[in-house]
């Protein structure tokens, strides 16, 4: 049992303010692809059914399968082709795959990435611009010329997703409280921002722009990348290949390794770089290969970038946003301690349901709440030992403030939603629409997020009596105390 601390400490007066639950962000990464939801096709006058298909598909459809085939996509090493799934438009084998078998090779020329504007007619215009700005143009172009190289691949994608960047006020109010509406208000906000920016570029350059390019292309341009770009290949962190980016994904795949590689030539007739897609489980003939986007993301994070949501529990996240405030009287000392620890001034920790904290939220917290006769720890003489100590508790009025201060601020937020949990739970049972039935996933799993830490530290409050402190510790190292926290004395002879 930990010897109790006779003496309260005085907590500075704005260490209640280190703690922000809302995580606004505006940094904008381009994932793997998402599948086709909201299919509005452009019918083309060239639609030819093709006998390898489906009939039922639409006819833009076929046109792009037979402009595979007449492209050379479509070999001896093609063993899928497009299909009609609940998932949406996506790759169904011709054969039984066995696990990590080639299903498609997609050359470098048919690629849409930087290099692609780099090699247009907009490309010099293009030169000093984002990447995805630059192929954001780029594919809003390709997507006006009705005699577009791509023009088959273009025709087959979807107007928009169920990504919450194409939701409307209304469907947005069903994530009041959530962490993803204020991401989503950002990002839209971020977009339109760049929008602006480069409206400039477009109206010096009518010649090579001469269809007006408005926000809702930008939008659509700035979607179809968010949701089907492959990133992390070699060389390459933002392309859209045709084909390869039907693929849809799946919780049942568990591994992102093998999914997909970048060959360069091989053999003496071979000249192009081949993206090659394969098959990460055994897939039987007619099924539907899938692949893992990815493993790291969050629910809130799947909403954003494809618009939808799984049911596995990890899936299920909540960002706490831990800040030095520049009135803490000890900023400086605790700013260097931070940095000195990989940290910063803010700091992000994701909180996964039924998963651990992150190893440096606590000593984080403690740091940021520790003040009155704790400070002593915030001297030069502790600073490449400090972190150490916070790692384990420091005082109890010290652990006593982060719970109480982590608990107030997830309670306000939980009650900042405009459902209950319970609510939530019996609204999943019902038949719901697709940007509803999100909505739903989000604030039930945030929810359950917060609920978990509000125990954990409640729970922690409890024990607080049970702890060992610094204090305890130290005396311990001296030997002036026993194992059961009593003070050892020595009388003088």
């Amino acid at each position: 049992m930990a010897t109790p601390n006779p003496t309260s400490m005085p907590l500075p007066s704005s260490s209640s303010n280190f703690l922000s639950l809302p995580r606004t962000a505006t940094c904008i990464s381009f994932p793997l692809k998402r599948p086709l939801l909201h299919s509005k096709p452009r019918l083309s006058l060239n639609s030819l059914a093709s006998p390898d298909l489906d009939p039922s598909l639409p006819s833009n459809v076929h046109t792009f399968w037979e402009w595979l085939r007449q492209e050379g996509l479509v070999s001896s090493k093609t063993h899928v082709k497009p299909a009609i799934f609940p998932e949406g438009l996506g790759l169904a084998t011709t054969k039984d795959l066995s696990k990590n078998e080639v299903v498609l090779e997609v050359p470098k020329r048919f690629w849409i990435n930087p290099d692609a504007v780099a090699n247009s007619e907009i490309g010099n215009v293009c030169s000093g611009l984002k990447p995805w700005i630059s192929v954001a143009l780029f594919l809003i172009r390709e997507n006006f010329k009705e005699d577009s190289r791509w023009r088959r691949y273009l025709d087959i994608l979807p107007q928009e997703t169920d990504s919450t960047v194409f939701w409307s006020e209304e469907e947005l109010a069903e994530l009041q409280g959530t962490q993803l509406l204020s991401t989503t208000l950002n990002v839209k906000e971020y977009v339109k921002s760049e929008f602006h920016k480069v409206e400039e570029i477009i109206l010096r350059h009518k010649d090579l722009f001469p269809t007006p390019i408005t926000l809702h292309d930008f939008f659509w341009a700035f979607g179809i990348l968010r949701s089907r770009a492959f990133s992390r290949l070699r060389g390459q962190n933002l392309v859209l290949i045709p084909f390869a980016d039907l693929v849809n994904h799946s919780a049942d795949v568990t591994s992102e390794e093998h999914a997909w590689e970048v060959k360069g030539p091989a053999g003496l007739f071979s000249w192009d770089i081949l993206f090659s897609l394969r098959s990460p489980i055994s897939v039987k003939a007619g099924e539907q290969v899938f692949i893992q986007y990815d493993l790291k993301k969050s629910n809130a994070d799947l909403a954003l970038d494809y618009g939808f949501v799984e049911s596995k529990p990890d899936r299920n996240a909540y960002t706490l946003t831990l800040e030095i405030p520049e009135s803490d009287p000890f900023y400086d000392d605790k700013l260097d301690i931070a940095e000195t620890n990989g940290l910063g001034e803010t700091a992000y920790f994701d909180i996964v349901l039924d998963r651990p904290f992150p190893d440096a939220m606590l000593p984080f917290l403690r740091l940021l709440a520790l003040g009155g006769t704790d400070a002593f720890l915030l001297e030069s003489l502790f600073r490449n030992s400090i972190w150490g100590h916070l790692e384990m508790p420091v005082s109890r009025a010290n652990e006593e403030f982060v719970c109480q201060v982590v608990r107030n601020a997830c309670e306000v937020a939980l009650s900042g939603y405009r459902t209950t949990l319970e609510e939530d739970e019996k609204l999943k049972e019902e038949k719901l629409d697709s940007r509803l039935r999100i909505a739903v996933g989000i604030r039930e799993g945030e929810k359950r997020v917060l609920q978990q830490i509000i125990k954990i530290f409640k729970d922690r409050e409890l024990e607080l009596d049970e702890l060992e402190y610094y204090q305890e510790r130290r005396l311990k190292d001296l030997g002036l105390c026993g194992e059961q926290g009593e003070i050892i004395f020595w009388e003088s002879k």
